[in-house]
C-alpha cells in the first residue's frame, strides 16, 4: 500500500452495515495512492458479494480476516483496504461512521470512484 499523506491524516470509514459491523471493518483508501493485493493461494481467498452485489469483499477463509474490498468499473479496480487488517493501525485517524446503504448502486459506485484506490493489482504471491 502507497498512501500520499501521514497516516495520522486519515480516518478510516466504519460502513454501518451488518455485514462491516460484524467484521469490525473500517475502510481506508487513497484516490492517489497504490495497493497491491497479494494472495499467496487464491483457494484461501473467499470474495463475497451482499446487497447491489456490486463490490467484492476479499475474506481470507483460513483466518477469517475481512483484508479489503474492490469494484470493478470499465476495466479499473477501484478498491479500499480495512484498516483493521493493516499493520500499525493504531497510526491512523479516530474512524468516522458512515451510511453507504442509504446511497444507491451509482452513488455508491460514483463515491467509490472518487474517494478509493483507484491504482490497484489482486496478484498471486
Amino acid at each position: 500500500m502507497e498512501i500520499t499523506a501521514e497516516l495520522s491524516s486519515y480516518s478510516p470509514r466504519a460502513c454501518d452495515c451488518d455485514f462491516c459491523h460484524k467484521h469490525k471493518a473500517a475502510y481506508l483508501s487513497d484516490r492517489n495512492g497504490k495497493l497491491k493485493i497479494y494472495v499467496k493461494n487464491e483457494v484461501d481467498l473467499s470474495k463475497y458479494q451482499q446487497g447491489n452485489r456490486i463490490a467484492n469483499f476479499l475474506i481470507c477463509k483460513k483466518c477469517g480476516v475481512l483484508v479489503g474490498v474492490y469494484s470493478e468499473k470499465e476495466g479499473r479496480l477501484y478498491a479500499a483496504v480495512n484498516s483493521n487488517a493493516v499493520d500499525g493501525r493504531t497510526n491512523f485517524g479516530q474512524e468516522t461512521v458512515v451510511s453507504p446503504k442509504k446511497l444507491s448502486a451509482n452513488e455508491k459506485i460514483q463515491r467509490w470512484q472518487d474517494n478509493w484506490f483507484s491504482d490497484v493489482k489482486i496478484k498471486p504471491y
